[in-house]
């Protein structure tokens, strides 16, 4: 391929290559079939495979989600799409009741290894049902894997990862991203769920972020070295397990921290990194954890999503409110 891939050609081919390797890889939604998604991240696969391997479901997402639950019972390994983000919500409690309880309800007698993907976030001028960022629900409920990648590496590596894992994922695929064309290995790496990355070395804060984030957060560090400030970057890439380790290093390093994420502040991830860095670094922080969300409303219009995702604008604001020493 001379062309860089865009994230959603590293993920069909995650799921091309895992379909490859084992034969008891499945994949099944709504439109995912022939059409191969409505963002055709499936694409191709149902030529390749069968349409024993990829299908289409009706439009019926607690159904989808308890057939998978059957399925992985028996030996198959499911990888289901939800459509859209806050499609997801009429399955929550299969999710929530089945998917992640059934290991401890059978006292590990019975595992689930089945992947749930999630396209979220905004950023494309959608409405709500259509933007949502949902990771707090999965990440509060015990028994659920939440990985979200940033990166077109990370989303060939960490879909093979959650594919092979033993355990229930939820796979949060950031929509902002699809379209991003990166640079992909020949042979990607597969890094193990739960490892978080520091994709930028700083001095003076570090801004700790996830999924659609992190580019935003990137160019965040960017703008401020312009100013004359060294921001480093760690994008969590799992939501659960945390990585406490890498997080922690990189606040201790600097002594400030700003978490930044697309969902609403309010009894948010973002408030759950605060906490546990706020814990952890308590002895070594110069100035409080400070959060820069979305808004608590829901989602808003297209013309108006700008305004409610956090910019670079913002998170510089953030930084600048860190009560900084006068040398």
């Amino acid at each position: 391929m001379t062309e860089k891939p865009t994230m959603i050609q590293a993920l069909n081919r995650a799921l091309h290559d895992a379909m490859a390797a084992d034969g008891s890889v499945v994949v099944f939604g709504e439109d995912v079939g022939p059409l191969g998604g409505v963002f055709r991240v499936t694409d191709g696969l149902t030529a390749t495979f069968g349409e024993n391997r990829c299908f289409d479901t009706p439009l019926a997402e607690s159904g989808i989600v308890g057939m998978a639950v059957g399925m992985a019972m028996n030996g198959l390994r499911p990888v289901v799409e939800m459509q859209f983000d806050a499609f997801a919500f009429p399955a929550f409690e299969q999710i929530v009741s089945h998917v992640a309880k059934l290991a401890n309800r059978t006292r590990g007698r019975v595992r689930l290894p089945m992947v749930i993907r999630v396209p979220y976030g905004g950023g494309i001028g959608g409405v709500e049902h259509h933007s949502d960022s949902s990771e707090a629900y999965y990440a509060h409920t015990p028994g659920l894997l939440v990985v979200t990648p940033a990166t077109n590496t990370d989303a060939y590596g960490l879909l093979r990862a959650a594919i092979e894992h033993p355990d229930p994922v939820v796979f949060l695929e950031p929509k902002r991203q699809y379209f991003t064309r990166e640079e992909l290995d020949p042979e990607p790496a597969v890094p193990p769920i739960g490892r978080a990355v520091v994709r930028r070395d700083g001095r003076d804060a570090t801004l700790i972020a996830y999924g659609p984030s992190v580019p935003v957060a990137l160019a965040a560090a960017e703008q401020a070295a312009t100013e004359g400030r060294d921001l480093g970057v760690v994008d969590l890439r799992s939501i659960v397990p945390f990585d406490d380790e890498t997080v922690t290093a990189a606040v201790r390093r600097t002594g400030r921290a700003v978490v930044v994420a697309e969902a609403p502040g309010f009894a948010s991830v973002a408030s759950e990194i605060a906490a546990r860095v706020s814990e952890r670094c308590f002895h070594h922080l110069e100035a409080p954890v400070r959060r820069v969300t979305g808004f608590d409303v829901p989602y808003p219009p297209p013309r108006l999503e700008q305004h409610h995702l956090p910019g670079v604008d913002r998170i510089l604001d953030a930084v600048d409110d860190l009560q900084w020493e006068i040398a």
